[in-house]
């Protein structure tokens, strides 16, 4: 070989190594994983990788090990804790962006087959002869649990004489029961139902601390499409549900499982400057499709009222969702905007108030009243101020959205339009802007999903998107008010 080919071939080379590398790490994404969900995790992702063919690496351990392991390695694409309140630390600690649940589980005591000791209830854990496991309150989510309900109950320090032995993971302490090395423990009710040798000792002080196995995506993820693909698949009433309902869980009630799901979705025009551009990240995170549908909201509303589905409805103002709130869940309040007199550049006319849309010769412009949420408030405010009809002989224009009557305004075909603060937000350079000064002069937006949505789950994402800090940016440099309450 020449010499001088050397180092062209071992660039060729090392280009191959990291280009395989960079291949094989794209069809592989690792999941810390509570060990309590090994047998439904070792199903799911063996299924997943034959459908789909991209490997889930495992790591388990108790969930709050696994937390700290996560803090420490800055690294991995998705944290499965069987408590809820581990992902809500992790999201406190920045490490968790997206969030499914996934099934619900119970602790309880175990003892071995037959119940040899003849423990009845909580109260023959505080026996002299009894041994106990639990699991450590340190590590696993069960452990942690277990000392804080027993705390509660007065009985921590009589029980902590019995515990003869501190286990890792809720699995090893079922082992310990198991193995007969000790008499007692407790556990998970799903861990309890996939061992034949152990029993169950129902406690009513239990039945108050039913915890949410919850999944997450990790911040760190470098391929959170395919990390939130599996979170999909894991969730799902069709794919990964059933297995946990098989080995024992309480699963939840998932979405139909799709590669690609498509979202319809309903809101009142005013509200598309404002979440367009989240939307689309939303559709590039997930890779999932999210059709829009942007009118008025008493079009929107009689679709709906028709036997319309869309997964969400966003309004342009409350009393449109009060109208179909039957049909939806989860509704909260997301912004708020002013109702707002627009002119030409200088305000030639000298409109200073309502009172001055009745002068005459007046060329005015106000959406529909039965087509439109502003239709409804303008009509609503006139009328409580006395000047409906007077108004009324000056409307030359009248739409089901309010972005057409301020295309109108800046065109000159009208002298002055009723619209939302919001409408105007990206132009008001070219034009003027006259402030109603009364409370019934503002718009409220809120949101729900819509019941019988094959993808709550996913919607509910969708929702929390569009209701986060990064979205409160684009709310606020569009016009609105923000008035999300993070804590409901």
């Amino acid at each position: 070989m020449n010499i001088k080919t050397k180092p062209l071939l071992f660039l060729l080379l090392f280009s191959l190594f990291f280009s395989c590398k960079k291949e094989a790490s794209e069809n592989s994404i690792l999941l810390y994983c509570a060990a309590g969900m090994k047998p439904v995790l070792e199903q799911v992702v063996s299924q997943y990788y034959k459908e789909h063919g991209v490997r889930v690496d495992l790591q388990y351990g108790g969930s709050g090990t696994l937390l700290s392991n996560i803090r420490i390695a800055k690294q991995g694409d998705l944290y499965l804790a069987a408590d809820k309140s581990y992902i809500d630390e992790a999201i406190n600690f920045g490490l968790i962006a997206e969030t499914q649940p996934l099934a619900y589980i119970k602790p309880i005591i175990a003892v071995a087959k037959g119940n040899p000791k003849k423990i009845k209830r909580i109260s023959g854990l505080l026996r002299e002869d009894i041994k106990i496991a639990i699991a450590n309150p340190d590590a696993a989510s069960v452990g942690r649990l277990t000392k804080k309900m027993l705390q509660q109950s007065s009985l921590w320090d009589g029980i902590q004489k019995n515990i003869t032995v501190l286990m890792p993971t809720v699995n090893e302490v079922a082992n310990a029961i198991k193995l007969g090395s000790v008499d007692a423990g407790i556990i998970w009710d799903a861990t309890a139902n996939q061992y034949d040798e152990i029993e169950v000792v129902e406690e009513e002080l239990f039945d108050s601390y039913i915890k949410n196995i919850t999944i997450g995506v990790l911040n760190y993820s470098e391929q959170p499409m395919e990390a939130l693909k599996f979170l999909r698949y894991l969730s799902s009433k069709d794919k990964g549900m059933p297995v946990f309902k098989t080995l024992g869980y309480k699963p939840i009630d998932g979405d139909v499982w799709q590669e690609k799901p498509e979202l319809l979705f309903y809101s009142g025009g005013v509200n598309r400057l404002a979440i367009d551009k989240t939307i689309n990240a939303f559709e590039e995170r997930e890779s999932v499709s999210v059709t829009r549908v942007y009118n008025g909201c008493g079009i929107l509303v009689s679709q709906i009222k028709a036997g319309q589905n869309p997964d969400a409805y966003l309004t342009c103002d409350v009393s449109f969702m009060n109208q179909v709130k039957d049909d939806f869940i989860d509704i909260m309040d997301v912004s708020n905007t002013k109702i707002i007199i627009a002119t030409k550049k200088g305000n030639p006319n000298n409109i200073q108030s309502l009172k001055d849309l009745a002068k005459s010769n007046l060329q005015l412009g106000v959406c529909n009243h039965d087509q439109s949420a502003l239709g409804a408030l303008t009509k609503k405010l006139l009328e409580g101020e006395n000047l409906w009809e007077n108004v009324y002989k000056n409307v030359r224009s009248q739409t089901p959205t309010a972005d057409l009557l301020v295309n109108q305004i800046l065109t000159g075909s009208l002298d002055a339009v009723i619209v939302y603060n919001a409408n105007v937000s990206m132009v008001k350079d070219k034009l003027d802007v006259v402030y109603i000064d009364l409370k019934q002069a503002t718009a409220l937006q809120n949101i729900g999903v819509k019941t019988d949505s094959k993808n709550k789950y996913l919607t509910r994402r969708l929702i929390k998107s569009l209701t986060n800090n990064q979205s409160k940016k684009s709310y606020l440099e569009h016009g609105f008010e923000w008035i999300v309450d993070i804590n409901k």
